[in-house]
Protein backbone atom coordinates (compact mmCIF):
# COMPACT_ATOMS: atom_id res chain seq x y z
CA UNK A 1 0.00 0.00 0.00
CA UNK A 2 3.07 2.32 0.32
CA UNK A 3 3.97 2.14 -3.36
CA UNK A 4 0.17 2.89 -4.45
CA UNK A 5 0.60 5.80 -2.05
CA UNK A 6 3.56 6.94 -3.49
CA UNK A 7 2.02 6.66 -7.07
CA UNK A 8 -0.77 8.43 -6.17
CA UNK A 9 1.17 11.38 -5.05
CA UNK A 10 3.77 11.61 -7.62
CA UNK A 11 1.26 11.29 -10.54
CA UNK A 12 -0.99 14.07 -9.06
CA UNK A 13 2.99 16.58 -8.75
CA UNK A 14 3.44 15.60 -12.32
CA UNK A 15 0.14 17.17 -13.37
CA UNK A 16 -1.64 14.07 -14.61
CA UNK A 17 -5.81 14.02 -14.24
CA UNK A 18 -6.75 12.56 -11.63
CA UNK A 19 -8.94 10.08 -12.93
CA UNK A 20 -5.74 8.89 -14.77
CA UNK A 21 -4.06 9.25 -11.31
CA UNK A 22 -6.30 6.83 -9.37
CA UNK A 23 -6.39 4.03 -12.35
CA UNK A 24 -2.79 4.17 -13.18
CA UNK A 25 -2.08 3.72 -9.76
CA UNK A 26 -4.10 0.91 -9.52
CA UNK A 27 -2.35 -1.15 -12.63
CA UNK A 28 0.93 -0.25 -10.91
CA UNK A 29 -0.09 -2.06 -7.63
CA UNK A 30 -1.87 -4.69 -9.59
CA UNK A 31 1.14 -5.24 -12.11
CA UNK A 32 3.99 -5.13 -9.51
CA UNK A 33 1.59 -7.61 -6.76
CA UNK A 34 -0.80 -9.97 -8.42
CA UNK A 35 0.46 -10.30 -11.82
CA UNK A 36 -1.73 -12.63 -12.91
CA UNK A 37 -4.79 -10.45 -11.76
CA UNK A 38 -7.75 -10.74 -14.32
CA UNK A 39 -8.32 -6.99 -15.11
CA UNK A 40 -11.57 -7.46 -16.29
CA UNK A 41 -12.73 -7.17 -12.97
CA UNK A 42 -11.24 -3.65 -12.80
CA UNK A 43 -13.74 -3.11 -15.83
CA UNK A 44 -16.37 -4.43 -14.15
CA UNK A 45 -16.19 -2.45 -11.13
CA UNK A 46 -15.80 0.60 -12.76
CA UNK A 47 -19.24 -0.13 -14.98
CA UNK A 48 -20.78 -0.82 -11.40
CA UNK A 49 -19.82 2.11 -9.93
CA UNK A 50 -21.65 4.16 -12.36
CA UNK A 51 -25.02 1.91 -12.62
CA UNK A 52 -26.90 2.72 -9.74
CA UNK A 53 -30.26 4.41 -10.86
CA UNK A 54 -30.05 6.92 -8.55
CA UNK A 55 -26.74 8.55 -10.45
CA UNK A 56 -29.51 9.07 -13.58
CA UNK A 57 -29.78 12.74 -11.93
CA UNK A 58 -26.86 14.26 -11.99
CA UNK A 59 -26.25 14.35 -15.69
CA UNK A 60 -29.59 16.40 -15.70
CA UNK A 61 -29.11 19.01 -12.64
CA UNK A 62 -25.39 19.69 -14.65
CA UNK A 63 -27.29 20.20 -17.88
CA UNK A 64 -29.79 22.53 -15.81
CA UNK A 65 -26.72 24.40 -14.47
CA UNK A 66 -24.97 24.87 -17.88
CA UNK A 67 -28.56 26.34 -19.54
CA UNK A 68 -28.61 28.64 -16.59
CA UNK A 69 -25.18 29.85 -16.68
CA UNK A 70 -24.61 30.23 -20.66
CA UNK A 71 -27.68 32.62 -20.38
CA UNK A 72 -28.63 35.74 -18.34
CA UNK A 73 -29.88 34.07 -15.10
CA UNK A 74 -26.47 33.84 -13.31
CA UNK A 75 -25.92 37.99 -13.69
CA UNK A 76 -29.41 38.79 -12.76
CA UNK A 77 -29.14 36.31 -9.91
CA UNK A 78 -26.04 38.43 -8.25
CA UNK A 79 -27.69 41.89 -9.43
CA UNK A 80 -30.91 40.93 -7.66
CA UNK A 81 -28.90 40.20 -3.89
CA UNK A 82 -26.42 42.88 -5.01
CA UNK A 83 -29.62 46.03 -4.81
CA UNK A 84 -30.58 44.98 -1.38
CA UNK A 85 -26.96 44.29 0.26
CA UNK A 86 -24.36 46.05 -1.67
CA UNK A 87 -24.14 49.38 0.45
CA UNK A 88 -23.71 47.92 3.81
CA UNK A 89 -20.23 46.55 4.50
CA UNK A 90 -19.29 43.87 3.38
CA UNK A 91 -22.17 44.03 0.70
CA UNK A 92 -20.50 42.62 -2.37
CA UNK A 93 -18.95 39.36 -0.58
CA UNK A 94 -21.87 39.19 0.83
CA UNK A 95 -23.75 38.81 -2.37
CA UNK A 96 -21.05 36.64 -3.38
CA UNK A 97 -21.73 34.28 -0.48
CA UNK A 98 -25.81 34.05 -1.20
CA UNK A 99 -24.62 34.17 -4.81
CA UNK A 100 -23.11 31.05 -4.50
CA UNK A 101 -25.64 29.32 -2.04
CA UNK A 102 -28.28 30.20 -4.39
CA UNK A 103 -26.31 28.67 -7.83
CA UNK A 104 -25.43 25.29 -5.62
CA UNK A 105 -29.46 25.23 -5.81
CA UNK A 106 -28.81 25.13 -9.67
CA UNK A 107 -25.47 22.93 -9.95
CA UNK A 108 -24.96 21.29 -6.56
CA UNK A 109 -21.61 21.21 -7.79
CA UNK A 110 -18.61 23.90 -5.52
CA UNK A 111 -16.38 24.13 -9.11
CA UNK A 112 -19.34 25.04 -11.52
CA UNK A 113 -20.33 27.83 -8.63
CA UNK A 114 -16.92 29.22 -8.76
CA UNK A 115 -17.08 29.32 -12.64
CA UNK A 116 -20.17 30.85 -12.24
CA UNK A 117 -20.26 32.96 -9.73
CA UNK A 118 -16.98 33.78 -9.61
CA UNK A 119 -15.96 35.16 -13.06
CA UNK A 120 -19.16 37.42 -11.97
CA UNK A 121 -18.27 38.49 -8.88
CA UNK A 122 -14.33 38.91 -8.72
CA UNK A 123 -13.95 41.85 -10.92
CA UNK A 124 -16.83 43.82 -8.85
CA UNK A 125 -14.74 43.02 -5.70
CA UNK A 126 -11.81 44.08 -7.07
CA UNK A 127 -13.09 47.21 -8.52
CA UNK A 128 -14.39 47.89 -5.22
CA UNK A 129 -11.05 47.52 -3.84
CA UNK A 130 -11.04 44.22 -2.20
CA UNK A 131 -7.27 42.28 -2.35
CA UNK A 132 -7.35 39.90 -5.24
CA UNK A 133 -6.23 37.23 -2.50
CA UNK A 134 -9.21 37.85 -0.31
CA UNK A 135 -11.70 37.35 -3.49
CA UNK A 136 -10.32 34.37 -4.34
CA UNK A 137 -10.46 32.75 -0.79
CA UNK A 138 -14.28 34.05 -0.50
CA UNK A 139 -15.42 32.39 -3.88
CA UNK A 140 -13.72 29.18 -3.33
CA UNK A 141 -14.44 28.92 0.15
CA UNK A 142 -18.30 30.31 -0.24
CA UNK A 143 -18.39 27.78 -3.05
CA UNK A 144 -18.16 24.86 -0.93
CA UNK A 145 -22.19 25.93 0.63
CA UNK A 146 -22.89 24.42 -2.89
CA UNK A 147 -21.99 21.01 -1.69
CA UNK A 148 -24.53 20.77 0.84
CA UNK A 149 -27.57 23.00 -0.88
CA UNK A 150 -29.66 20.40 -2.66
CA UNK A 151 -29.04 19.02 -5.63
CA UNK A 152 -25.35 18.34 -4.13
CA UNK A 153 -23.55 15.53 -6.26
CA UNK A 154 -21.74 15.06 -3.19
CA UNK A 155 -25.07 13.52 -1.41
CA UNK A 156 -25.90 11.88 -4.32
CA UNK A 157 -22.53 9.89 -4.29
CA UNK A 158 -22.77 9.42 -0.65
CA UNK A 159 -26.68 8.29 -0.90
CA UNK A 160 -25.58 6.00 -3.68
CA UNK A 161 -22.50 4.46 -1.63
CA UNK A 162 -24.24 3.90 1.81
CA UNK A 163 -27.73 3.35 0.41
CA UNK A 164 -29.15 6.23 2.06
CA UNK A 165 -31.64 8.41 1.41
CA UNK A 166 -30.65 11.17 -1.49
CA UNK A 167 -34.02 13.05 -0.81
CA UNK A 168 -33.34 13.12 3.24
CA UNK A 169 -29.84 14.18 2.80
CA UNK A 170 -30.93 17.08 0.51
CA UNK A 171 -33.06 18.53 2.98
CA UNK A 172 -30.50 17.74 5.64
CA UNK A 173 -28.39 19.75 4.05
CA UNK A 174 -30.01 23.10 3.87
CA UNK A 175 -30.22 24.36 7.35
CA UNK A 176 -26.53 23.69 7.62
CA UNK A 177 -25.53 25.42 3.99
CA UNK A 178 -27.62 28.21 5.86
CA UNK A 179 -25.40 28.46 8.62
CA UNK A 180 -22.63 28.74 6.96
CA UNK A 181 -23.65 31.29 4.51
CA UNK A 182 -24.53 33.39 8.15
CA UNK A 183 -21.25 32.78 9.28
CA UNK A 184 -19.14 33.76 5.92
CA UNK A 185 -21.72 36.87 5.87
CA UNK A 186 -21.11 37.95 9.42
CA UNK A 187 -17.06 37.43 8.62
CA UNK A 188 -17.36 39.33 5.16
CA UNK A 189 -18.56 41.98 7.27
CA UNK A 190 -16.29 42.34 9.60
CA UNK A 191 -13.55 42.17 7.30
CA UNK A 192 -15.17 44.98 5.46
CA UNK A 193 -15.53 47.10 8.29
CA UNK A 194 -12.01 46.98 9.50
CA UNK A 195 -10.60 47.42 5.49
CA UNK A 196 -13.03 49.92 5.05
CA UNK A 197 -13.91 48.47 1.58
CA UNK A 198 -16.89 47.75 -0.62
CA UNK A 199 -19.54 49.87 0.22
CA UNK A 200 -21.61 50.58 -2.96
CA UNK A 201 -24.22 53.71 -3.57
CA UNK A 202 -27.39 52.79 -1.83
CA UNK A 203 -29.86 51.31 -4.73
CA UNK A 204 -33.08 53.39 -4.96
CA UNK A 205 -36.88 51.47 -4.82
CA UNK A 206 -37.21 51.62 -8.40
CA UNK A 207 -33.82 49.89 -8.96
CA UNK A 208 -34.69 47.35 -6.17
CA UNK A 209 -37.74 46.82 -8.15
CA UNK A 210 -36.35 46.29 -11.44
CA UNK A 211 -33.94 44.22 -9.88
CA UNK A 212 -36.38 41.53 -8.43
CA UNK A 213 -38.44 41.16 -11.01
CA UNK A 214 -35.50 40.87 -13.53
CA UNK A 215 -33.94 37.79 -10.79
CA UNK A 216 -37.03 36.74 -8.74
CA UNK A 217 -37.59 33.53 -11.37
CA UNK A 218 -34.43 31.81 -10.93
CA UNK A 219 -35.35 31.34 -7.22
CA UNK A 220 -37.81 29.17 -8.63
CA UNK A 221 -34.80 26.32 -9.20
CA UNK A 222 -34.69 25.73 -5.61
CA UNK A 223 -38.54 26.02 -5.02
CA UNK A 224 -39.27 23.35 -7.58
CA UNK A 225 -35.98 21.01 -6.15
CA UNK A 226 -36.29 21.54 -2.42
CA UNK A 227 -40.31 22.35 -2.97
CA UNK A 228 -40.81 19.42 -5.05
CA UNK A 229 -38.88 16.74 -2.93
CA UNK A 230 -39.98 17.62 1.01
CA UNK A 231 -43.94 17.76 -0.37
CA UNK A 232 -43.84 14.41 -1.71
CA UNK A 233 -44.22 15.50 -5.78
CA UNK A 234 -40.58 14.73 -6.77
CA UNK A 235 -37.82 11.68 -6.01
CA UNK A 236 -34.60 12.94 -6.30
CA UNK A 237 -34.07 12.14 -10.13
CA UNK A 238 -37.68 13.57 -10.90
CA UNK A 239 -37.01 17.03 -9.62
CA UNK A 240 -33.37 17.00 -11.20
CA UNK A 241 -35.48 16.56 -15.00
CA UNK A 242 -38.36 19.55 -13.27
CA UNK A 243 -34.81 21.58 -13.15
CA UNK A 244 -33.92 21.10 -16.69
CA UNK A 245 -37.26 21.54 -17.90
CA UNK A 246 -37.37 24.70 -15.67
CA UNK A 247 -34.06 25.93 -16.89
CA UNK A 248 -35.63 25.77 -20.51
CA UNK A 249 -38.49 27.63 -19.94
CA UNK A 250 -36.51 30.51 -18.06
CA UNK A 251 -33.74 30.53 -20.00
CA UNK A 252 -35.93 29.81 -23.77
CA UNK A 253 -39.17 31.91 -23.03
CA UNK A 254 -39.18 34.16 -20.26
CA UNK A 255 -34.98 35.82 -20.90
CA UNK A 256 -35.18 34.50 -24.35
CA UNK A 257 -31.58 34.26 -24.49
CA UNK A 258 -31.25 30.19 -25.43
CA UNK A 259 -30.26 29.53 -29.16
CA UNK A 260 -30.38 25.69 -30.55
CA UNK A 261 -26.48 26.69 -30.68
CA UNK A 262 -26.30 27.11 -27.18
CA UNK A 263 -28.63 24.56 -26.25
CA UNK A 264 -26.11 22.36 -28.56
CA UNK A 265 -23.37 23.61 -26.25
CA UNK A 266 -24.71 22.88 -23.46
CA UNK A 267 -25.37 20.00 -24.21
CA UNK A 268 -21.67 18.85 -24.96
CA UNK A 269 -20.37 20.52 -21.79
CA UNK A 270 -22.73 18.35 -20.06
CA UNK A 271 -21.73 15.07 -21.47
CA UNK A 272 -17.55 16.59 -20.70
CA UNK A 273 -18.60 17.02 -17.46
CA UNK A 274 -20.93 14.23 -16.28
CA UNK A 275 -17.89 11.94 -18.00
CA UNK A 276 -15.32 12.98 -15.80
CA UNK A 277 -17.42 12.26 -13.03
CA UNK A 278 -18.63 9.40 -13.68
CA UNK A 279 -15.03 8.17 -14.49
CA UNK A 280 -14.08 9.42 -11.19
CA UNK A 281 -17.00 7.71 -9.63
CA UNK A 282 -15.80 4.74 -11.20
CA UNK A 283 -12.53 5.23 -10.58
CA UNK A 284 -13.21 5.37 -6.75
CA UNK A 285 -15.32 2.16 -7.18
CA UNK A 286 -12.50 0.02 -8.40
CA UNK A 287 -9.78 1.79 -5.80
CA UNK A 288 -12.75 0.79 -2.70
CA UNK A 289 -13.27 -2.82 -4.31
CA UNK A 290 -9.76 -3.35 -4.11
CA UNK A 291 -9.48 -2.56 -0.61
CA UNK A 292 -12.57 -4.53 0.47
CA UNK A 293 -11.23 -7.33 -1.21
CA UNK A 294 -7.42 -6.87 -0.13
CA UNK A 295 -9.53 -6.74 3.58
CA UNK A 296 -7.31 -4.00 4.62
CA UNK A 297 -10.50 -2.22 6.71
CA UNK A 298 -10.73 -5.70 8.84
CA UNK A 299 -6.93 -5.34 9.32
CA UNK A 300 -6.80 -1.71 10.88
CA UNK A 301 -10.42 -0.81 11.75
CA UNK A 302 -11.13 -2.73 14.88
CA UNK A 303 -7.41 -1.51 16.34
CA UNK A 304 -8.07 2.18 15.47
CA UNK A 305 -11.98 2.11 16.41
CA UNK A 306 -11.26 0.05 19.04
CA UNK A 307 -13.37 -2.65 20.89
CA UNK A 308 -15.71 -0.18 22.65
CA UNK A 309 -16.11 4.00 20.88
CA UNK A 310 -17.71 6.46 21.77
CA UNK A 311 -20.00 8.18 19.74
CA UNK A 312 -17.79 11.41 19.81
CA UNK A 313 -14.58 9.29 19.12
CA UNK A 314 -15.96 8.04 16.20
CA UNK A 315 -17.57 11.11 14.36
CA UNK A 316 -14.10 12.83 15.54
CA UNK A 317 -11.74 10.13 13.31
CA UNK A 318 -14.62 10.51 10.20
CA UNK A 319 -14.25 14.62 10.12
CA UNK A 320 -10.18 14.24 10.37
CA UNK A 321 -10.58 11.04 8.02
CA UNK A 322 -12.54 12.97 5.20
CA UNK A 323 -11.02 16.33 5.88
CA UNK A 324 -7.64 14.98 5.41
CA UNK A 325 -8.57 13.03 2.14
CA UNK A 326 -10.36 15.72 0.22
CA UNK A 327 -7.28 17.85 0.89
CA UNK A 328 -5.44 15.66 -1.73
CA UNK A 329 -7.92 14.05 -3.77
CA UNK A 330 -11.32 14.72 -5.45
CA UNK A 331 -14.24 14.59 -2.73
CA UNK A 332 -16.44 12.56 -5.18
CA UNK A 333 -13.47 9.72 -4.95
CA UNK A 334 -12.75 10.18 -1.05
CA UNK A 335 -16.50 9.66 -0.37
CA UNK A 336 -16.54 6.38 -2.59
CA UNK A 337 -13.47 4.88 -0.85
CA UNK A 338 -13.74 6.04 2.68
CA UNK A 339 -18.01 5.70 3.18
CA UNK A 340 -18.03 2.00 2.75
CA UNK A 341 -14.55 1.67 5.09
CA UNK A 342 -16.44 4.08 8.37
CA UNK A 343 -19.97 4.08 7.90
CA UNK A 344 -20.96 0.71 9.38
CA UNK A 345 -18.61 1.17 12.36
CA UNK A 346 -19.78 4.44 12.70
CA UNK A 347 -23.74 3.50 12.45
CA UNK A 348 -22.98 0.90 14.57
CA UNK A 349 -22.63 3.20 17.72
CA UNK A 350 -26.04 4.67 16.79
CA UNK A 351 -25.31 7.71 14.69
CA UNK A 352 -27.71 9.08 12.75
CA UNK A 353 -27.29 7.88 9.05
CA UNK A 354 -28.63 11.04 7.86
CA UNK A 355 -26.60 13.30 10.27
CA UNK A 356 -23.35 11.04 9.00
CA UNK A 357 -23.68 11.78 5.51
CA UNK A 358 -24.31 15.77 6.21
CA UNK A 359 -21.13 15.43 8.39
CA UNK A 360 -18.89 13.44 5.47
CA UNK A 361 -20.08 16.10 2.88
CA UNK A 362 -19.34 19.19 4.71
CA UNK A 363 -15.16 17.99 4.95
CA UNK A 364 -15.80 16.78 1.51
CA UNK A 365 -16.44 20.26 0.88
CA UNK A 366 -14.10 22.27 3.28
CA UNK A 367 -11.00 19.67 2.07
CA UNK A 368 -11.86 20.36 -2.09
CA UNK A 369 -10.86 23.84 -0.55
CA UNK A 370 -8.06 23.55 1.35
CA UNK A 371 -4.43 23.13 0.61
CA UNK A 372 -2.08 21.24 -0.77
CA UNK A 373 -4.40 19.64 -3.63
CA UNK A 374 -7.84 20.87 -3.02
CA UNK A 375 -9.46 20.49 -6.23
CA UNK A 376 -11.26 24.41 -6.07
CA UNK A 377 -7.89 25.81 -5.68
CA UNK A 378 -7.04 24.47 -9.26
CA UNK A 379 -10.18 25.42 -10.52
CA UNK A 380 -9.87 28.65 -9.16
CA UNK A 381 -6.47 28.77 -10.65
CA UNK A 382 -7.64 27.79 -14.04
CA UNK A 383 -10.39 30.15 -14.30
CA UNK A 384 -8.71 33.14 -13.11
CA UNK A 385 -5.12 32.81 -14.21
CA UNK A 386 -3.78 33.49 -10.75
CA UNK A 387 -0.92 31.75 -9.16
CA UNK A 388 -1.29 29.00 -6.91
CA UNK A 389 -0.13 30.95 -3.93
CA UNK A 390 -1.93 33.91 -4.08
CA UNK A 391 -5.33 32.11 -4.76
CA UNK A 392 -4.55 29.76 -1.05
CA UNK A 393 -2.94 32.78 0.80
CA UNK A 394 -7.07 34.26 2.37
CA UNK A 395 -8.20 30.39 2.71
CA UNK A 396 -7.29 30.24 6.62
CA UNK A 397 -10.36 32.46 7.76
CA UNK A 398 -12.66 30.28 6.20
CA UNK A 399 -11.51 27.08 6.76
CA UNK A 400 -11.54 27.88 10.47
CA UNK A 401 -15.21 28.94 9.71
CA UNK A 402 -16.02 25.68 8.39
CA UNK A 403 -14.24 23.75 11.44
CA UNK A 404 -16.35 25.98 12.95
CA UNK A 405 -19.46 24.91 11.95
CA UNK A 406 -18.67 21.29 11.77
CA UNK A 407 -18.15 21.48 15.48
CA UNK A 408 -21.65 23.09 15.88
CA UNK A 409 -22.68 20.48 13.64
CA UNK A 410 -21.49 18.04 16.07
CA UNK A 411 -22.79 19.30 18.96
CA UNK A 412 -26.34 20.18 17.94
CA UNK A 413 -27.00 17.18 15.85
CA UNK A 414 -30.45 18.39 14.97
CA UNK A 415 -29.27 21.18 12.40
CA UNK A 416 -29.17 18.53 9.96
CA UNK A 417 -31.83 16.52 11.16
CA UNK A 418 -34.59 18.26 11.70
CA UNK A 419 -36.06 19.02 7.92
CA UNK A 420 -35.99 14.84 7.48
CA UNK A 421 -37.35 14.32 10.56
CA UNK A 422 -39.99 17.24 10.37
CA UNK A 423 -40.68 15.71 6.62
CA UNK A 424 -40.93 12.21 7.95
CA UNK A 425 -43.67 14.23 10.22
Amino acid sequence: MIVLGISLIVMMLLGFPFMITILGSLSLYLHLYMPTFNYNVIIQQIITGISPPALVCVPMFILGATIITSGKAAGRLVNMIKVFVGHLPGGLPITTNVSCTLFGAVSGSTQATVAAIGGTMRPMLLDAGYKSSFTLGLIINSSDIAFLIPPSIGFIVYGVVTNTSVGKLFLAGIVPGLLILLLFSIYSYVYSKVMKVGVLPKATWNEKKTAVREGVLVLGFPLVIVGGIYSGIFNPTEAAAASVVYALFLEGVIYKTLTFEKLVSAALDTAVITAVVFVLVGAGNAISWLISFLRLPQMFMPALIGSDPSQLYVIILVVVAYFVACMFVDPIVAIYVLSPIFAPYVLATGVDPIFLGVLVTLQAAVGSATPPFGCDIFTAQLIFRRPYLEVISHTLPFILILIFATVLLIMFPGIATFLPNMALG
